[in-house]
């Protein structure tokens, strides 16, 4: 057995075991996470659901969890006064999955923390996305040894200029340019530079509030040798005084973060689809009517909705029972799917992947974010794939026996798959010339080739559309 944990945190490290999420912690550490778990501020973002919660573990627990000697071994070079369990985020993912609405999700939480943990003499050291997980549609603030007790007299918030390179500036590169955050993730774990902000601004701009203060004057410091973010301790005589300037100071970055966050439904490529979708009446309440039911003959805990768009689909299946993860490669989609499970209540986890490039494994080592493939093997009772196995085929040019083999590894039970024929006008749009390449394509060569995974349960064909949708179980064995 190997071991994968967290090793950043001098006063302790997280890792799973077991499927249970333990946090070993050093004598330290542990007088100070134990401290801030009892404060009004922990017990309000616990009871909220907003920060994970946890227990630690009675010495038999300890001695049981040792008695594994991989385990006793990883632990026996580690400076250890007690191990806690935390809550278990049921899906767990990463920055370089989230459209800029959840990015900026995750900022507000970061803030209200830092801010009401202020008022308890607690401060916040730690400010990034990777602190942050997402339970459905909560944020969660999952790094509990990223709270310290704060000196009374300092004025000075020591994350301050990673907050702003791992949530404002990349927000406010989207808002402007349209560079998405979870791209921004991909290649740069800590966010982005000011400089690297600055050079996307025209001369104006870079006078203009908020890109003058976050954009601008760290540049030019930097330039003149100075680097205006390196935290120097400064404490004043007047405690009340430097609570004041952090609360201006978290105050003027809840006004930056307003003006960098994403517009509303702002448009791309996809996101107007299911406005102008490729169905009449008839066949779509004919699609949704098959799905309804297919989610009612056999109710899964988990569902995983492929190609989600706007989520139309997985909200059915939020609305059946199930705990949802929604992934679409457009990031306007899956930002209006967001707000669309914010709005309505809606246990569903929309993030930005394209199931023919997953996110892959990161960090050092490749160990600290897992694939996305990792995360979703076998983790799922159903699985939705509606109107995007053509654009798997044509555009992306997977074999349909690959798709298949993908779809049963994803799921542990069901499948509820939408055949598209070569004769369909979206089929005939995404071949541009290639039509050849699809001329021994039929229903009967999809439903062969899904035989060979899946049981066909019911099928039925859209009557105006060259279109069959299939509800099939996975083979055993």
């Amino acid at each position: 057995m190997s071991l994968s944990a967290s090793f950043r945190d001098p006063h302790g490290c997280c890792f799973a075991f077991g499927g249970r999420i333990l946090r070993a912690v050093n004598a330290e550490g542990l007088d100070a996470l134990e401290s801030f778990l009892t404060t009004k501020a922990a017990q309000h973002f616990l009871a909220q659901g907003s920060l994970a919660s946890s227990r630690r573990l009675d010495a038999a627990e300890v001695v049981e969890l040792k008695s594994n000697a991989t385990l006793d071994q990883f632990l026996g070079g580690r400076d250890v006064a007690a191990i806690f369990e935390h809550e278990r985020v049921p899906f767990p993912s990463y920055p370089t999955e989230w459209p800029a609405e959840m990015l900026d999700t995750a900022a507000t939480l970061t803030l209200d923390l830092a801010e009401q943990c202020l008022t308890e003499g607690w401060g916040l050291k730690d400010a990034t996305p990777h602190n942050i997980l997402f339970h459905g549609g909560k944020a969660v603030f999952i790094d509990l040894l990223s709270f310290e007790r704060r000196k009374p007299g300092d004025p000075l918030w020591r994350p301050h200029a990673q907050f702003c390179r791992t949530f404002l500036l990349p927000l406010l590169s989207h808002k402007h340019w349209g560079l998405r955050p979870n791209e921004v993730f991909a290649t740069h774990r800590d966010g982005l530079e000011p400089a690297e902000v600055y050079r996307f601004c025209g001369p104006v701009r870079r006078l203009l509030p908020p890109f003058l203060t976050q954009v601008t004057l760290p540049t030019w410091l930097g330039r003149r040798g100075t680097d205006a973010t390196t935290y120097r301790e400064r404490i004043l005589p007047d405690a009340e005084k430097a609570q004041f300037i952090l609360q201006s100071l978290f105050k003027g970055l809840r006004r930056t973060l307003k003006k960098a966050r994403p517009a509303a439904a702002q448009a791309t490529t996809w996101s107007d689809y299911m406005e102008s979708h490729s169905y009449t009446d008839a066949d779509f309440i004919a699609k949704e009517n098959f799905v309804r039911e297919a989610l009612r003959e056999r109710p899964g805990r988990w569902a995983l909705d492929v190609g989600a768009n706007t989520g139309h689909f997985s909200q059915l299946a939020a609305e059946s029972g199930a705990s949802v993860v929604a992934i679409d490669y457009d990031s306007g989609c899956v930002g209006r799917l967001w707000q669309r499970a914010q709005t309505r209540r809606l246990d569903i986890l929309p993030l930005v992947v394209d199931l023919t490039r997953p996110s892959p494994a990161q960090g050092w080592r490749n160990r600290e974010c897992r694939s996305f493939l990792e995360r979703a093997a076998g983790r799922f009772d159903v699985v939705l794939m509606l109107a995007v196995l053509h654009h798997l085929l044509v555009t992306k040019r997977i074999p349909l026996a690959e798709v298949l083999d993908q779809a049963a590894e994803l799921t542990t039970g069901t499948l509820v798959i939408e055949y598209v024929g070569p004769q369909d006008p979206m089929f005939q749009s995404l071949t541009r010339g290639r039509e050849h390449l699809h001329t021994d394509y039929n229903q009967s060569v999809f439903e062969q080739a899904c035989g060979r995974r899946f049981r066909i349960l019911r099928q039925t064909r859209l009557p105006g559309a060259e279109r069959a949708l299939y509800f099939c179980e996975k083979r055993t064995g």
